[in-house]
């Protein structure tokens, strides 16, 4: 899907999801607000970054609850090494101009 999709484009979504690796949510929910009329790349890229971020967050609340069992203090690394990874992916795909689906992300914002 490299048709239309402007180098600016690219930028925009690249940074989208390289924000979720050090501010969560955050900077996926601004460019979903922002930009989702302007360009399809950008909004369908945006709501992905957003729906896992979301799901990031349920993710390390549920191990922060399960910390008093001692099982979170396993999860929480694995949960940070996930969204570095998954991001890092996402990032590159997105600077070709290729869509991303990140797997396991809940399907919240459609």
């Amino acid at each position: 899907m490299t048709d239309g999709i402007t180098p600016n484009d690219k930028n925009i979504a690249v940074l989208t999801h390289l924000g979720g690796i050090f501010f969560g949510f955050i900077p996926a929910l601004v460019v979903w607000l922002l930009k989702k009329d302007d360009s399809p790349f950008i909004g369908g890229q945006a709501r992905e970054a957003l729906n896992f971020q979301v799901t990031v967050l349920i993710g390390y609340v549920v191990a922060w609850v399960l910390a008093w069992v001692l099982i979170g203090f396993l999860l929480l690394p694995a949960i940070y090494v996930a969204n570095l990874v998954l991001c890092i992916l996402a990032a590159v795909a997105v600077s070709k101009g290729e869509d991303y689906r990140y797997p396991l992300a809940l399907r919240l914002i459609n």
